[in-house]
């Protein structure tokens, strides 16, 4: 994704992401929750994959009408992927498959 694209992106779209002492993260801006476990959560948000990774982690509130999640736990890693990173994948395995 061209920065142009991020900037105008990033203009329209507000996501909030609150940590508070590594152990409760408020997130706005989630339109799905993919997967989760109590070591890793991955949301799908308005600017891409997030993935949460930590020890005995919980959601405590997720509500899409709203797009909040509050995660519970110890928390040690945020990360963000692409949305397209699927596609990818896929057309890694449609060329591994023909």
């Amino acid at each position: 994704m061209a920065i142009e694209e991020r900037k105008s992106m990033s203009s329209s779209v507000i996501q909030n992401l609150v940590l508070e002492n590594r152990e409760k993260l408020s997130i706005s801006g989630v339109l799905d929750v993919l997967s989760f476990d109590d070591q890793v959560i991955i949301a799908e948000t308005e600017l891409g994959l997030l993935n949460v990774k930590g020890d005995n982690l919980r959601i405590n509130k997720l509500s899409i009408d709203t797009s909040e999640v509050v995660v519970e736990g110890e928390i040690y890693n945020l990360s963000y992927s692409e949305k397209n990173s699927d596609k990818t994948k896929s057309s890694l395995l449609g060329k591994i498959f023909k």
